[in-house]
């Protein structure tokens, strides 16, 4: 008997694979949406979401986050986090929560590649600065989990997008991690209309949290916080900004009091207070130590004036180059590093579907860390500094 190794006879034989191996409540690739059809599907051997995490890895965009703030800018120390640090890390804790849950590895993997591609240059800070600009230009708020998706489903390949599925893009725009839960159950499912409508309400303040629509999704959603909470704590006892004694007790007692230790516990109760459950979350002890943990890092670090003092000029920058940008909108100025690196070979349909505000964000929102400085004035120019 000769083995079928036709893309189609091997695609089949991975879903029916999936469903032996995955749980009830899983979403399976069979069951992925396009907002496209794809000629090429006819030979395509990957499963949908597994072709998704490819194409997120081989983003510009991608690329652009190895130089960008996590937590901590202008510090020269080399052993900060940066948010591909951050991307690596949930997607290894999240794959390692769906495996043990019988939930779709692929799906968890493309969502958390993907998740923070649309933050700005210098982190929380810079989304801040940016969406005061956008608001008062009528360009909506700033919200980097909804600049993802537009990178992704717009703006990369110059202007055509990926053509993601629906499952990926709705968990990217539903990832926020900011905000804390003890557990989460997936919304009723949706289509590309309804993750639209999401999107224009987010933007325009009239919805501030949505759930996702998957398992999987709440999975990245609850990991993030796993990812970033101990990671952070300990690039904040690296720079002397808090020891490890200041942690609460609580936390210390039920969490740990280094990353690998609070990963651990935090994944460990997760699973076991998820399995054969049809939603994601904490036991109510450890869910309470995290919330401690996190009041904590807001206090201590996240909103600690000492790693804010030498980014008092980030916010003028901002303001600079997003009134320069739009003026070179206004005045169609082809000179324009707007154009030159960003607009030109970009489809028409982009142009024709965003106004001046809408492109300088974008252009903005993609820049590096590093590559957003070299725009800047000499003026304005920040140093990066010596921690002591």
């Amino acid at each position: 008997m000769t083995l079928d190794k036709t893309p189609r006879a091997l695609k089949a034989s991975l879903e029916q694979r999936e469903a032996q191996i995955l749980g009830i409540r899983a979403c399976f690739s069979k069951n992925a949406l396009r907002r496209y059809s794809e000629p090429r599907s006819e030979t395509e051997y990957r499963l949908a979401f597994s072709a998704d995490a490819d194409r997120i890895l081989n983003s510009l965009a991608y690329t652009r986050y190895s130089d960008k703030t996590q937590v901590f800018s202008l510090i020269n120390n080399d052993h900060l986090t940066h948010r591909v640090l951050h991307v690596q890390m949930l997607s290894r804790v999240a794959r390692t929560i769906g495996r043990y849950l019988g939930l779709n590895t692929d799906l968890i993997e493309a969502a958390a590649m993907g998740h923070d591609i649309g933050h700005t240059p210098f982190g929380h800070d810079g989304e801040r600065f940016l969406s005061r600009l956008t608001q008062a230009a009528g360009a909506g708020q700033f919200h980097h989990n909804l600049q993802s998706m537009q990178f992704l489903d717009v703006i990369e390949r110059n202007g055509k997008g990926w053509n993601l599925t629906l499952q990926t893009l709705d968990a990217i725009v539903c990832h926020n991690g900011e905000v804390h839960a003890r557990t989460l159950t997936p919304a009723p499912p949706r289509n590309f209309a309804d993750l639209d409508t999401i999107v224009r309400q987010i933007r325009a303040g009239t919805t501030d949290d949505v759930i996702p629509m998957t398992m999987e999704g709440c999975v990245v959603r609850i990991a993030d916080t796993v990812s970033y909470i101990g990671r952070d704590f300990e690039d904040a006892v690296r720079l002397n900004i808090v020891t490890r004694d200041q942690l609460p007790g609580t936390c210390r007692e039920r969490l740990g009091a280094t990353q690998g230790t609070i990963v651990f516990n935090l994944v460990t109760d997760l699973i076991n207070t998820s399995i054969d459950q049809g939603s994601i979350g904490f036991s109510r002890r450890v869910a309470d130590a995290l919330k401690e943990l996190k009041q904590f890092n807001y206090q201590f670090i996240y909103k600690n004036p000492l790693i804010k003092r030498h980014l008092t000029g980030i916010e003028d920058i901002f303001k600079c180059l997003f009134d320069r940008y739009m003026n070179d909108l206004i005045k169609a100025d082809g000179s324009s590093v707007i154009y030159s690196r960003f607009l030109n070979g970009m489809d028409d349909s982009y142009r024709l579907n965003h106004t001046h505000a809408e492109i300088a964000r974008d252009f903005i929102a993609g820049m590096t860390d590093s590559y957003f400085i070299r725009q800047a004035p000499d003026h304005l120019r920040p140093v990066p500094i010596d921690w002591v």
